[in-house]
C-alpha cells in the first residue's frame, strides 16, 4: 500500500519524494543544517524549490559544505569563481547575500548561543502544527514568518523575505505543514514528543 503524501509533492520525481519523506518538516536543531537550509532557501527566491534541490550537491561544493565560518570569509575572487559555476544559480546578488548572511549568522550564534536557539525561541521551542488538507490551504506567509523575516532584515539578512522565511520554517520543522492525510505528519509529531 502506498503512503499518502502532501498535495504539493510531484510524485514523478524520486529525489523530491525522498526529500519530502526524510527531511521536510523534521525539526532541525543543528546550526550547520540550519545554515544549509538558509543558503538553499534564499537561493530559491523567485524559483521553484525543486530547481534548488536538484543543485543541492553543487551548493554544498560551492559553499564549503555549508560551513558558515568559511562562507563568511569568501573573497571577491571566490565570488567571481562562483559566477562561473554552472552547478548553482549564478546570481551575484544571491551569492553575495549568502556571504553576508553567513557573517550575520555567526554574530547571532555568539549572541544567542546558536542560530537554532534564535529561531526556536519564536515558538517557545515547540513546532507550529497546522491543519492543512488541500493545496489551497497552504499559506505563502504567516504572522510568524512576517515577524522573523522582519527581524532578520533589520539585522541585515538579504533574500529572506516572509515567503522565503515561511518556506524555511516549513523545511526545518519549526512549522509542520504536512497535510492531515500525509503519513509523515503524525510520525514527525510523535518523534518530537519522544525527543
Amino acid at each position: 500500500m502506498s503512503h499518502k503524501r502532501c498535495p504539493w509533492l510531484d510524485l514523478s520525481k524520486p529525489d523530491y519524494v525522498d526529500y519530502h519523506d526524510t527531511e521536510w518538516g523534521v525539526p532541525v536543531f543543528d546550526d550547520q543544517k540550519m545554515f544549509e537550509f538558509l543558503i538553499l532557501e534564499s537561493a530559491q527566491a523567485g524559483l521553484s524549490w525543486y530547481t534548488i534541490l536538484k543543485r543541492r550537491a553543487g551548493y554544498a561544493k560551492a559553499f564549503a559544505n555549508f560551513n558558515a565560518n568559511q562562507v563568511a570569509n569568501y573573497t571577491p575572487q571566490q565570488v567571481e569563481a562562483l559566477m562561473q559555476d554552472a552547478s548553482i544559480i549564478r546570481n551575484r546578488g544571491k551569492i553575495n547575500a549568502a556571504i553576508s548572511n553567513a557573517q550575520i549568522f555567526l554574530t547571532m550564534q555568539q549572541t544567542h548561543g546558536s542560530f537554532c536557539n534564535y529561531l526556536w525561541d519564536f515558538v517557545d521551542g515547540k513546532p507550529v502544527v497546522n491543519q492543512l488538507q488541500s493545496l489551497q490551504d497552504y499559506p505563502a506567509t504567516s504572522p510568524l514568518s512576517d515577524k522573523i523575516s522582519k527581524d532578520l532584515k533589520q539585522r541585515g539578512f538579504k533574500f529572506f523575505g516572509s515567503t522565503i522565511c515561511y518556506a524555511h520554517l516549513q523545511a526545518c520543522g519549526i512549522i509542520n505543514d504536512h497535510s492531515l492525510d500525509c503519513f509523515r505528519r503524525q510520525s514527525i509529531i510523535d518523534s518530537y514528543k519522544c525527543g
